[in-house]
């Protein structure tokens, strides 16, 4: 188990990523390919990724690279996925290229250790190395992550969305309350299912809080104490990611006043009552429209508490925006 200990103070910096965070999800996603667990809920995404990987030379050094630095398992090292990605993967990548030569090496060794590493992962420690290695990450990361971005944004701002009602409506302790799954608060500890069993005492930092596409089951978080303290967790499920716009889907159906305004209505998340009385109908109508709109994926819909939180997608967002002149 992992428990993270928070002051006063730490429980005045909690953050919530704004984006999802490339270089995790990145290694997330392999860990996907490496394991059937789950993958339910991953299906479409990976029928696309085996087409852009299988037998072609991508998938080659995916296959010899990437898997074997970044496996599924109890460590992988942490200077693959550093805290500068959450400015995008171009930061991420840098900070990457600009890791000391000896904390590659200490970090290298801990994964041969645990895990096992190839006998070229020695070889990080030099520059060129680290720049092929990183140059199939941005290819992986453009082939098979990519496409599916809006997809991945739609759901990190739905559960930002959730986080920040939790927080309106109960505080700090809302949100740190209903952080799922297999997460417990019990102040001034949060309790996190975990692979090991380790403490982890924030002393002023705060925490950010990455929710994760990618990431399944159980939470994840740096094995370096010294690094800025985050938590990287899974989404709740309810259904596997499909693709963007279904192609039956008749934009006639999305047209008229009453889903327009819908929409619009949920750009700060509305739940179903409060869509209802946005619209002036009833929460069956409410519903319906709601309904039309997440299948043309305008909106995203999650539960919260007891009742179904709706926001925006992207590509809604993108309808609403005025046209250029």
């Amino acid at each position: 188990m992992l428990r993270i200990h928070f002051t006063t103070e730490d429980l005045t910096r909690i953050r919530i990523a704004r984006t999802p965070d490339p270089l995790w999800e990145t290694a997330f996603s392999l860990h996907r390919l490496q394991n059937t667990r789950g993958r339910w809920a991953f299906a479409e995404w990976h029928r696309a990724a085996r087409l852009k990987l299988i037998g072609t030379p991508l998938g080659t050094a995916v296959r010899k690279s990437l898997l074997q630095v970044l496996p599924r398992a109890s460590y992988f090292p942490d200077f693959l996925t550093p805290p500068e990605a959450e400015e995008g993967l171009d930061a991420g990548c840098a900070a990457i290229l600009d890791t000391p030569p000896d904390r590659v090496r200490l970090e290298v060794e801990t994964l041969d250790r645990i895990v096992g590493a190839p006998a070229w992962a020695a070889r990080l420690t030099e520059r060129q190395p680290r720049e092929e290695l990183v140059s199939t990450l941005r290819a992986y990361h453009a082939a098979v992550i990519a496409p599916h971005h809006d997809r991945i944004r739609a759901r990190i701002d739905g559960e930002r969305a959730v986080l920040g009602r939790a927080v309106l409506n109960d505080g700090l302790n809302g949100l740190l309350s209903g952080l799922k799954p297999g997460m417990r608060w019990r102040p001034p500890v949060l309790e996190v299912d975990y692979a090991d069993d380790r403490d982890v005492y924030l002393n002023g930092r705060g925490l950010r809080l990455v929710p994760s596409y990618f990431c399944w089951h159980r939470a994840v978080t740096f094995a370096a104490p010294g690094l800025g303290p985050a938590l990287l967790y899974p989404l709740h499920r309810t259904r596997g990611p499909g693709p963007g716009l279904p192609r039956d889907v008749s934009l006639g159906a999305l047209l008229g006043r009453t889903r327009a305004a819908a929409l619009r209505a949920v750009v700060l998340g509305a739940t179903t009552s409060e869509l209802a009385r946005a619209l002036g109908v009833s929460p069956a109508t409410a519903t319906h429209h709601a309904s039309v709109l997440r299948d043309a994926g305008l909106i995203s819909s999650r539960r919260y508490a007891n009742t179904v939180l709706h926001t925006v997608t992207p590509a809604g967002a993108a309808l609403l925006r005025p046209p250029p002149h």
